[in-house]
């Protein structure tokens, strides 16, 4: 059932970029999708509680916030691709240090 929901809301979402037109931010889209998929691993492993994993979707969250800022004008300039890199960058270490610290789930 979650999967269907999800499936649906990014069905629609697709269709709502490209009647709009926003800018194409593909390496943003990969990384996020890899960090998505890095977050479920880790809590599905049992290797981030519940508690991280939270914490780290709502990092996520204000990622695609800020691309979702950064394409409004209809240009996402160098200077915004920085900042999304950035943010990227520090939502992976974070990834990472929880994953691996001493806190499991179980």
């Amino acid at each position: 059932m979650k999967k269907l929901i999800i499936a649906s809301t990014l069905l629609a979402l697709s269709g709502l970029t490209l009647a709009h037109q926003a800018p194409a931010t593909p390496a943003v889209d990969k990384r996020e999708a890899t960090q998505q998929e890095r977050i479920a691993k880790g809590a599905a492993s049992g290797q981030l509680t519940a508690r991280e994993t939270q914490g780290l979707e709502k990092q996520q969250a204000r990622i695609d916030a800020t691309e979702t800022k950064a394409k409004a004008d209809g240009k996402v300039t160098a200077k915004e691709r920085r900042q999304l890199a950035r943010k990227q960058d520090r939502a992976s270490k974070d990834i990472a240090l929880a994953k691996h610290n001493d806190k499991t789930a179980n």
